[in-house]
């Protein structure tokens, strides 16, 4: 019986994930149906090999999948667009991740010079512009990560990066966003998204990351 059952979430699964192709759907649309056809595959999985119900599995994982930590709401929305406009053509990327946390992806020749952790002049409009959005929709949550390139110790990196990232902070919060809100860490250089071998991989490395994410209402 639990075989069956399992069989028949994967089929689910599968026309779930081969419909998110309709060309029709937003991206946030074929990311939660993606999301709750996987997780009704992996919650029927788990309660039969457990030995649980795996039907109720299935309709949690369905479930899970489809929430996702955080949800993607107008007002996520209207602050992404927000932000790419605000950003066009200073080299930030602003996306939406699959667990719908809007990310701001800010590159040191944006941010902080080498070595430094004081906000860039063209760096503060960008913050400008973010932390309005961010007192109009205050029921989200950032997270601000700090990274550096492989130069010199982590005993150096690491605070630096810890740095930058409550440097951007504080700067949200001397324009009216809640410091509770925000949550920072520091990465060091153990992070990079390039090579450290070249001066432009090492500029890459160099970057603060801002995630905002809004939780549904049951867990604010």
């Amino acid at each position: 019986m639990h075989r069956k059952i399992i069989l028949a979430a994967a089929t689910a699964a599968v026309l779930t994930i081969t419909g998110c192709a309709n060309t029709g759907m937003s991206d946030t649309q074929r990311r939660t149906a993606t999301g709750a056809g996987v997780g009704a595959l992996a919650g029927a999985a788990i309660g039969a090999a457990t030995g649980g119900k795996a039907g109720v599995g299935a309709l949690a994982g369905a479930a899970v999948g489809g929430l996702g930590t955080y949800i993607w709401s107008n007002n996520m929305e209207k602050q992404k667009r927000e932000m790419e406009a605000a950003t066009q053509g200073t080299g930030v990327q602003v996306t939406q991740t699959h667990d719908n946390q809007l990310k701001l992806d800010i590159p040191s020749d944006i941010s902080f010079d080498t070595g430094r952790y004081d906000i860039k002049g063209n760096f503060a409009p960008i913050l400008d512009r973010f932390a309005e959005g961010l007192r109009n929709n205050p029921n989200t949550q950032l997270r601000i990560v700090g990274h550096t390139d492989s130069t010199g110790t982590d005993a150096i990196n690491n605070p630096l990066s810890l740095h930058r990232a409550e440097s951007t902070r504080n700067y949200l919060t001397a324009r009216g966003v809640n410091g509770s809100r925000i949550q920072v860490e520091g990465r060091g250089s153990m992070q990079p998204i390039a090579t450290n071998d070249t001066a432009d991989g090492r500029g890459r490395n160099r970057r603060v990351e801002i995630f905002v994410g809004e939780p549904p209402a049951q867990q604010r």
